[in-house]
């Protein structure tokens, strides 16, 4: 016979042990739930937080506190909605940001998979012609990107679905603006021994530590004035500068700065043989170009129009008398004409014509009057060493008849012409194609044979556009140019090509 109480006792306690068994696994859930710490169906999972913006753009985080498994449920026994799920845990935003750590919802809960946290973000490519090369300007390294979007605690449970750390971020739309220790044009000179004596451009700096001014701009409804800055040391023109000066008005280039330390810069023109009134500025809305990726304007020359031209009389440390110099410019191989002078270089502080070989300055264009032909139709090199604009020995008014066979067309969207003038009696002239090869040489003998032409008698002014007495006819748009002191080697000649290929012109 059963004792009446045992048999209750049983009852009860077969009625009890399941809630204890629960109570049991519940406890238990809820202190080593899936063998991850703390386990809280997502609670600290960390949706992009701390995303680095990227290199080279404004350091922006990768998104807001994404929810990398926020109230994810277990389906399972076990299963804790993606505990501890980074949703992009340190995504940076140019490395591969991880969308989340195998967040584990259950048995196969997976926290994501290494989303791309902004593919290969660059902050800004490398500036051409390898000079410049600058991180961008203010690049955005990404946009708001997202951890990961509601993980589903479950199986598969997504704590960061293609986490996007930033997305196409790009540190730069032009990435080249300056700031390496590539050297420029006049760096190249005087590792030769031969420095720059004076160097002028609208486009960019010709020392790689440059980095001050490269002109000065007018404006026509106020004078005001207003400098144009490189926008780094050895970099380009910082045209956003001029873009806001000259907004909705007219504007001059009023000065051209000289970057080597004799500071020779360049104003408009006082008054010469052929410009009673002086010169005028040039428009600083023409001549616009493109280097590197960057918007320029050169200075715009149109003979017998505009009068543009620009002077220094009162230059310091060019040569003089029978010294040796060297000068180049860059010009559009494009525009030009057959008159008298497009011209860059030494010349006469009178505004006079003072006698053949009182200056030394080089030409571009097609002119046939004062030098006679060339190889085709031009345009050429040439040297105007006053009253003429020679392409060998031979030349000088009227001089149609007379051919150069060595001077060659230079048939180029942008052109470099070279003059070198050594003491004594010779004279060297090249040229070739500023966006790619190397220099021709066009010349490379005796001086005309002319009295006076040898010895030189430079004075060591200098002129921009015109010839030396302010003729007026020649047209031209320069970007850049440098005379020096003393005559390089051919081997610095070929450098200096090579830096203004590697500049970029018309890219």
């Amino acid at each position: 016979m059963r004792n009446p109480r045992g048999g209750l006792r049983l009852v009860l306690l077969a009625s009890v042990l399941p809630f204890v068994v629960e109570l049991w696994a519940v406890a238990g859930c809820q202190s080593n739930g899936s063998g991850e710490a703390s386990p809280t169906g997502g609670a600290t999972s960390l949706g992009g937080m701390s995303t680095s913006g990227g290199s080279g753009g404004v350091v922006e985080s990768g998104g807001h506190p994404g929810s990398g498994g926020a109230t994810g449920h277990g389906s399972g026994s076990s299963a804790t909605g993606g505990a501890n799920d980074s949703g992009g845990t340190s995504a940076g935003g140019g490395a591969i940001a991880s969308g989340g750590r195998t967040g584990s919802a259950g048995a196969t809960a997976a926290g994501g998979t290494a989303g791309p946290g902004g593919a290969s973000a660059t902050g800004g490519t490398a500036g051409l012609g390898g000079r410049i090369s600058r991180g961008g300007s203010t690049g955005s390294a990404g946009r708001t990107g997202t951890g990961g979007a509601s993980a589903s605690g479950g199986a598969s449970a997504a704590g960061g679905t293609t986490g996007l750390g930033g997305t196409s971020a790009a540190g730069g739309t032009t990435g080249g603006a300056g700031t390496t220790d590539a050297p420029g044009p006049c760096d190249i000179y005087q590792s030769a021994n031969t420095p720059c004596v004076s160097a002028h451009s609208t486009v960019r700096a010709l020392y790689a530590a440059y980095d001050g001014p490269l002109y000065q701009l007018r404006r026509a409804s106020d004078n005001a004035t207003r400098d144009v800055p490189v926008i780094a040391a050895g970099g380009f023109v910082d045209i956003s500068v001029q873009d806001a000066f000259c907004s909705g008005a007219k504007c001059t280039i009023s000065i051209i700065y000289d970057q080597s330390p004799n500071k020779n810069d360049l104003p408009k023109s006082p008054k010469a043989l052929w410009l009673p009134d002086g010169g005028n500025e040039a428009n600083a809305a023409d001549g616009k170009h493109t280097v590197s990726g960057h918007v320029v304007h050169g200075i715009y020359v149109t003979g017998y129009s505009s009068n543009v031209a620009y002077r220094n009389n009162a230059a310091k440390g060019l040569a003089k008398g029978d010294e040796a110099e060297a000068m180049y410019m860059v010009v559009d191989g494009k525009r030009y004409s057959d008159q008298c002078c497009f011209d860059y270089g030494n010349a006469t502080p009178t505004g006079n014509a003072d006698g053949n070989g009182t200056m030394e300055a080089v030409y571009f264009g097609n002119d046939i009057t004062w030098g006679g032909k060339g190889e085709g139709k031009g345009p050429w090199v040439a040297a105007d060493l006053e009253f003429g604009v020679y392409k060998s020995d031979k030349g000088g008014w009227q001089s149609q008849d007379v051919y150069t066979p060595s001077a060659k067309s230079i048939i180029a969207s942008y052109a470099t012409a070279m003059l070198k003038g050594p003491s004594g009696n010779h004279f060297t002239l090249k040229a070739g194609s500023a966006q790619s090869g190397t220099l021709t040489t066009m010349w490379d003998g005796p001086r005309p044979s002319g009295s006076g032409y040898s010895p030189k008698r430079l004075q060591g002014a200098i002129i921009l556009g015109t010839g030396g007495d302010g003729s007026n006819g020649g047209t031209g748009t320069f970007f850049e140019g440098a005379i020096t002191k003393g005559n390089p080697p051919d081997a610095t000649d070929d450098a200096i090509q090579a830096n203004i290929v590697a500049a970029g012109y018309g890219r």
